[in-house]
């Protein structure tokens, strides 16, 4: 075979590939060889594994470069021998092959070079199961010479060859554990829910959890000036690979950062590697190297095979032929039908949505505020208590201080309170009478939380925790004698449990999602699992600290990105907790209690106090609106029924009590377990047919709950009605007719009627009587969200300008875009970068980015097989609880009564105004979604151009001049649509027929559709938003920097830098007057 025509050589290089012919016969191995082949400079030469195995070195061929690199079976001694030998030049060398065997010499040697790593520690054990004196492990975390790695944490093999990667999750999450496995089918990991205690049997890596939102990044060098980088679904979250039609694993390739760039080029250095994939992991806006696989190629990615095999030609020529040129050809000389790639319709945003002025729109941001899913009623029970076992274990976990209070909350502490309840029990009834009625109700709630304690199986600190306050203490001598010590003989127990999370709820919530997932991006449909892969979906999910909330969310992103498999590992990966945001209700406390004595006032003292307000124009605007006329009369009628109820129930519950009380209780094997419950999205049949309550509440509990509200409703002693119990009696009511229907208990039906009459009235009303009141209220408890809010909006348009002003920019370079776009297909690729260029920030890179960190993230255009590489959209989810909720919905409807604001328009329509007074509760999984679109495009001063040709691209500069482009600062570039759900429909409950007996069934209830606040065709811009948020919202200046969960380090914590961003994207302060910048 002849020299290439004006190479200048007579002799070709010969390259040799000393590789396991597994490897030499892939598809990237032989892509690239065969590339490499074409440019005619080379002789390659194939050793194949009988000489590799068994010739003697010596006979080996002889070549000028080899490729060698290890994998199963492959002799690297022996390798190593030959090249002493022969001295080729390596483009991997062979020494550095070995540390990739270890892992703890791996993140050695990326520390040593300075490459960011996870923190981690090693555990070395010479025999299986040898007890080490500095490994300590608890319930929730383990100790490695001192550092404490709390879960979630990874539990890595040294040995780089075994792929077996365990994570495990927090008990407050659910706990469990998942397993990583080389891809086994369609699988890479496998979730187990009962396995908590980490592996003894040999040597580990033990690693913080870097939380990644569900994305892993891989990264392929081919000599230290040239990375490839792409994303595909994280084994974290479900496991399941995705694949296209053709079964290949489906992956998109990614830009990397200025950084990235320069730890590829160091890995690349420090291993001597110049074919080495690593593993990235973007967390929290930093990028950390957690593996390094030595020789990997880039499957199915022609672009890249061009790339690679012109990188490793110039390494060929540069080590073995300088005088050379390695220039590449203006036409590269392979002649290879590349196949088009298959392309997913990918409909640009907006296509078909033309606005109120003609132009064309596309989705920038969406904005969704959710309720929780279904959840058991919320309990709590108190009691006093003198018992010595209970006040020395009050004394065991507070440090032995008599005075301070305890909090029970870990798996340890709440088997010791079982423990000690247990013996304390008596193990028979006491009499009836009256003289011990005391020691009676003590027994009972004793039960009670022996009950609470055993339900579920174990232990989760989500769903029951325990307070113990001492109340009354005596002086006793001291222990050794000398003097006395202060010792606890009265405490106040309170356990709170109840409001779990139930099947109905995480099915209504992955519904929900599935819901968002093909309505909400319009233009995309299912496309939207395609747009977040591909880094053009920043999706950030909150959630509150209360864990109805946080599975709520874990489910709900599983609809939304059509996960598989269990919530615990989703939730840990894609939910991140912000209490201060989404949780508690002290900011305004005072005021609500304000508002409940008034609503007492207006419902107690009768008809006299009650407006007509249903004949007013403005019918919200009066005092108590939504209360029902005469309300005080229901209220003797609704004590009544809930009294049938309860006694029911009490009935049902005796056989209960009678078991609880043998000596068998110690071994009762609950029948219910809640951590599988949430894997769940189906009722549970077998207690339905056995007769038992749905879920895991017995029969003891569920009189207990009865019997509390019907003694807090009314107190026959002092003839006292007590309205704030109505909410509770109304949830009750509720939760036993989806839930327990099967019981047939006599009078509910007419108890749930009454009670949601009344609760429709109380519940609303409890944030504020009238609207002044509520804007109120409101701003307290929601200032924080909607701060958050206007900066997600904020970041949102300051970004989406960027790339207009980019866009722009280009647009004006050439008016053949089509022409020059043809012959970028055999442009000579940007192969080479300097290093100072490598440490050279971006256009934006040294500003600090927002709490968003992941939007400097992008789709690498280059080499994605998509149609709008440049497309982006912003989704941010607040999962919260219903308080948050009413209070988000009344300052958007009352904002403009605030005297700053007097003349404004509301930012809701009179007939929004209307039917959310008429709407009766925001149940479960309601919600308030705010959609930001962007007017990209042009309004027609001629009316020949359509708005198909100017969303085509053929569309070029001729067409401009027909045509006049929005400018960027006109404040109709940007608007908002506001929606909102009234969430789980009720009417299953409240009629009978076929439909309604079908849902009942199951236990669910339905999602409302979206409801629009703003009239049809009207334009509520991003400016007049901001103007009538802002006197209500947060500042960014007055965001705290947010607390780190204890047991939580780096998945919760957020950068100092970032609170200094939102500063700077704060347009206004404290002290500017009326809100105004």
């Amino acid at each position: 075979m002849g020299v290439e025509e004006g190479a200048g050589v007579d002799k070709k290089i010969t390259i040799g590939v000393c590789v396991m012919e597994k490897k030499v016969f892939s598809a990237p191995m032989g892509q690239i060889m065969d590339r490499i082949h074409a440019f005619g400079e080379f002789e390659i030469i194939h050793f194949g594994d009988k000489v590799i195995l068994e010739d003697p070195v010596e006979s080996w061929p002889i070549c000028d470069c080899l490729i060698a690199f290890y994998s199963s079976g492959y002799p690297l001694e022996k390798v190593q021998a030959y090249s002493s030998l022969r001295k080729p030049f390596l483009v991997n060398e062979l020494d550095p092959q070995y540390l990739l065997h270890d892992r703890r010499k791996v993140y050695e040697h990326l520390e040593m070079y300075g490459i960011p790593v996870p923190r981690y520690a090693c555990v070395n054990r010479k025999v299986p199961d040898e007890d080490l004196d500095y490994f300590v492990e608890e319930e929730d975390f383990v100790e490695v010479k001192g550092e404490r790695f709390w879960k979630p944490f990874v539990e890595k093999p040294v040995n780089g060859d075994d792929h077996s990667i365990m994570i495990y999750y927090p008990s407050s999450a659910g706990g469990g554990m998942k397993e990583l496995f080389r891809k086994v089918g369609n699988r890479s990991s496998e979730f187990h829910p009962d396995v908590r205690r980490v592996r003894r049997e040999g040597s580990y890596i033990y690693e913080e959890f870097m939380p990644t939102g569900g994305t892993d990044v891989k990264v392929y060098t081919v000599g230290p000036e040239y990375a490839h980088a792409e994303a595909r679904k994280s084994p974290v979250v479900d496991g399941v690979v995705m694949r296209n039609p053709d079964g290949k694993e489906v992956r998109y390739p990614v830009l990397l950062t200025p950084a990235e760039k320069q730890m590829a080029r160091e890995v690349c250095i420090a291993f001597r590697q110049a074919v080495c994939g690593f593993d990235l992991l973007r967390s929290e806006g930093s990028s950390y190297v957690c593996d390094v696989n030595g020789w990997s190629f880039v499957k199915n990615s022609y672009k890249y095979y061009d790339d690679a095999a012109c990188v490793l030609r110039k390494m060929f020529l540069d080590a073995k032929a300088p005088h050379l040129s390695s220039t590449i050809p203006p036409i590269l000389p392979w002649k290879i039908n590349e196949p088009v790639q298959s392309n997913e319709g990918l409909t640009r945003q907006g296509s078909g949505i033309i606005g109120t002025f003609g132009q064309s729109e596309e989705l920038r941001c969406v904005i969704a505020v959710v309720r929780h899913g279904d959840r058991t009623p919320k309990q709590k029970v108190k009691l006093k208590v003198t018992e010595e076992k209970l006040l020395n274990l009050m004394l065991k976990y507070n440090g032995g201080k008599p005075r301070a209070e305890t909090k029970l909350k870990s798996a340890v502490q709440l088997q010791d309170l079982l423990d000690a309840t247990r013996m304390l029990i008596p193990r028979t009834r006491s009499g009836e009478s009256d003289s011990d009625a005391e020691d009676l109700e003590h027994a009972d709630k004793l039960r009670q939380v022996k009950a609470v304690l055993e339900e579920g199986g174990h232990f989760s600190g989500i769903y029951r925790k325990v307070q113990l306050k001492p109340l009354k203490w005596v002086n006793v001598p001291r222990s050794d004698g000398e003097g006395e010590e202060e010792r606890p003989v009265e405490a106040l127990m309170v356990l709170k449990y109840g409001g779990v999370l139930t099947h109905a709820g995480r099915k209504q919530a992955e519904e929900l999602g599935r819901y968002f997932r093909n309505n909400m991006y319009p233009g995309e449909g299912t496309g939207l699992l395609r747009l977040h892969s591909t880094y053009r979906h920043d999706l950030k999910i909150y959630s509150s600290d209360e864990g109805r909330v946080q599975m709520s969310a874990a489910a709900f992103a599983k609809g939304l990105l059509d996960l598989e498999g269990q919530l615990t590992p989703i939730l840990v990966s894609l939910v991140s907790k912000d209490s201060s945001m989404l949780d508690g209700l002290d900011n305004a406390s005072s005021e609500m209690e304000a508002a409940k004595a008034q609503l007492n006032e207006i419902i107690t003292a009768g008809s006299k106090m009650v407006q007509d307000y249903v004949s007013s124009e403005l019918p919200w605007m009066t005092d108590g609106a939504g209360l029902p006329p005469h309300a005080d009369e229901h209220l003797p009628e609704l004590v009544k029924l809930a009294k049938k109820v309860t006694e029911q129930v009490r009935l049902l519950a005796q056989d209960e009590h009678e078991n609880l009380a043998e000596p068998s209780a110690y071994d009762v094997v609950p029948p219910y377990d809640q951590a599988k419950a949430l894997g769940k999205s189906n009722i549970d049949v077998g207690r339905i047919a056995a007769g038992l309550p749905c879920g895991s509440e017995g029969f003891l509990l569920m009189f207990a709950r009865w019997r509390k509200l019907e003694r807090d409703l009314y107190n026959e002693r002092r003839d006292r009605f007590d309205i704030t119990q109505i909410p509770d009696v109304y949830d009750s009511c509720k939760y036993d007719l989806l839930h327990n229907s099967h019981l047939d208990l006599k009078g509910l039906d007419e108890l749930f009627k009454v009670a949601q009459l009344l609760a429709d009235g109380v519940i609303p009303n409890e944030y504020g009587i009238n609207p002044q009141q509520k804007l109120k209220i409101g701003s307290k408890i929601a200032r924080r969200l909607l701060g958050k809010i206007l900066i997600d909006l904020r970041n949102t348009r300051e970004e989406a300008m960027s790339v207009a002003e980019l866009k722009n920019s280009q647009d004006q370079v050439s008016v053949s875009l089509y022409s020059s776009r043809k012959e970028d297909r055999y442009s000579q690729p940007k192969l080479f970068v300097k290093s100072d260029e490598l440490r050279r920030p971006s256009t934006g890179e040294n500003k600090e980015e927002d709490d968003d960190k992941e939007t400097k993230y992008r789709l690498d255009p280059k080499y994605a097989n998509v149609m709008t590489p440049e497309r982006h959209v912003r989704t941010r989810l607040y999962f919260t609880s219903e308080s948050h909720i009413h209070s988000l919905m009344n300052v958007l409807r009352y904002c403009n009564l605030d005297e700053s604001l007097q003349g404004e328009e509301s930012l809701v329509c009179q007939s929004a105004l209307d039917r959310l007074c008429k709407t009766k509760e925001l149940d479960y999984m309601s919600y308030v979604v705010l959609r930001l679109f962007e007017n990209t495009e042009v309004y027609n001063t001629t009316p020949a151009i359509s708005p198909s040709l100017l969303l085509s691209s053929c569309y070029t500069h001729s067409c401009q001049n027909s045509c006049l482009q929005i400018s960027l600062d006109d404040p109709k570039r940007f608007r908002i649509e506001l929606t909102f759900s009234r969430g789980a429909d009720l009417s299953p409950l409240e009629k009978k027929d076929e439909e309604a007996e079908s849902l009942l069934r199951e236990h669910t209830l339905p999602i409302m559709g979206p409801e629009r606040l703003q009239e049809v065709g009207s334009c509520l811009t991003l400016e007049t938003m901001e103007k009538m948020i802002r006197p209500f919202a947060m500042p960014a200046e007055d965001f705290p920097p947010p607390s780190t969960p204890a047991g939580f380090s780096g998945y919760f914590s957020k950068s100092a830098a970032v609170l200094e961003r939102l500063v700077k994207l704060w347009p206004f302060h404290k002290n500017t007057s009326n809100g105004k910048s």
